[in-house]
């Protein structure tokens, strides 16, 4: 697909929000920052490929569109501390100008960005985090979540192993709020399709040795070895868990949350084999796999995560949104971004939802053998696609106070 047919395509997607004046737009410029982990554990899911992909989105929208918008795009590492996550998050919407904060991974930052958020009525749209809080008790009207979370992960990857036999399960879990959600959300759906939870241990983030916690797991003779991490951790744990003999020894790894940058870190002779549900792989159809090659060319040649696909297409909605309601008041834009539908190269058509859930379809992926892999980032086959109604919490499940009461 070469560039005008993807301008073609916004446009058509109703994307066309041309030279109207924007004299609601604070300081005459909508700037979005994309913050995240830029150099540790989780750099390769988000990081600097994270603002190319928002760089991306607002190129292809105002050529698209041909709106009189002006856009700025600026970011920042939260090192994954709350702490400095919602302190950058505070000086960029108070002195810096910041109208809209895109990406945040780590669960426990996410939260913290997610209060400050509603506290000065900014916008928050956010891909890279996964607890399901975000949409649940700690909903926000400013808030945004866009690409996955832990009930979505626990349902596809979680209720598939269970099927598969691996009804006894212990959890390695990193030690703050998007482990705990993920063993939480996954623990349900175990015990819901008839499987046991035999134990847990919690492991510090960004853990150099898991011996000791895999020996607790070896030790628990779960026939499921459950990875409630994230990036490095993930990579890190698979790798010292072939090096005890884990699976050698009669027990499967389930990896909960594995991006593609962490396969292709493992390689494909330790991560064959696993199950990864994702809502977005580069090789899905032609949308994908030309917007794909562009990033490539952009970042590196490395191929994008499912996170800068999201905070491509969040940046495009949000524009999108701010054309219409023409303001960039962030209470107003995202109850915008809820009343209009989706629809991008990446995810397709979809919604977003009262809690701030964006509802797309999600895949239930096999990482290949080496003998199967007939490229770079040829990695995973698909086993399942998850049909967009199934594959989130049911909006009157979450217990967000947005949501009537019925």
């Amino acid at each position: 697909m070469k560039r005008n047919a993807l301008w073609s395509l916004l446009a058509g997607l109703g994307l066309l929000a041309a030279g109207s004046a924007h004299a609601q737009i604070s300081g005459n410029v909508v700037k979005i920052g994309v913050m995240n982990d830029m150099s540790g554990l989780y750099a390769d899911i988000g990081g600097p490929g994270s603002v190319i992909a928002a760089k991306m989105a607002v190129e292809d929208y105002l050529k698209a569109t041909k709106s009189s918008l002006k856009v700025e795009v600026v970011s920042a590492d939260h090192q994954n501390k709350p702490d400095v996550g919602s302190s950058i998050a505070r000086k960029w919407y108070e002195t810096d100008g910041v109208d809209m904060i895109a990406d945040v991974p780590t669960s426990s930052v996410a939260l913290a960005v997610n209060q400050v958020t509603k506290d000065m009525g900014k916008a928050f749209v956010n891909t890279g985090a996964a607890t399901s809080d975000l949409t649940g008790k700690d909903c926000s009207p400013n808030t945004v979540h866009w690409l996955y979370d832990t009930w979505m992960l626990a349902n596809g990857t979680g209720s598939a192993v269970v099927k598969a036999g691996g009804d006894s399960w212990f959890f390695l879990t990193a030690d703050y709020a998007f482990g705990h959600a993920l063993e939480r959300d996954t623990s349900e759906v175990v015990k819901a399709s008839g499987g046991k939870v035999l134990g847990s241990v919690k492991v510090p983030l960004g853990t150099a040795d898991f011996s000791s916690f895999l020996l607790q797991a070896q030790s628990s003779k779960a026939k499921i070895v459950g990875l409630a991490n994230a990036g490095g951790d993930t990579i890190n744990s698979i790798k010292q868990a072939a090096e005890f003999g884990i699976v050698k020894g009669g027990q499967k790894l389930a990896g909960l949350l594995v991006f593609l940058p962490d396969v292709h870190g493992l390689g494909l002779n330790t991560a064959q084999g696993l199950n990864i549900t994702e809502a977005f792989y580069w090789d899905l159809n032609d949308g994908t796999r030309a917007w794909s090659k562009r990033f490539a060319a952009a970042h590196g040649g490395k191929h994008p995560s499912s996170d800068h696909a999201g905070v491509y297409a969040g940046v495009l909605h949000y524009l999108k949104a701010v054309d219409a309601a023409k303001t960039d008041d962030g209470s107003k834009v995202v109850a915008k971004m809820k009343e209009l539908p989706t629809d991008d190269p990446l995810f397709g058509k979809g919604t977003v939802r009262a809690d701030g859930r964006k509802i797309h379809p999600v895949y239930l992926f096999e990482v290949k053998k080496p003998s199967e892999s007939k490229a770079p980032y040829d990695y995973y086959k698909l086993v399942q696609t998850i049909a967009a109604d199934k594959a989130f919490r049911p909006l009157n499940e979450g217990n967000c106070p947005l949501v009537a009461k019925k």
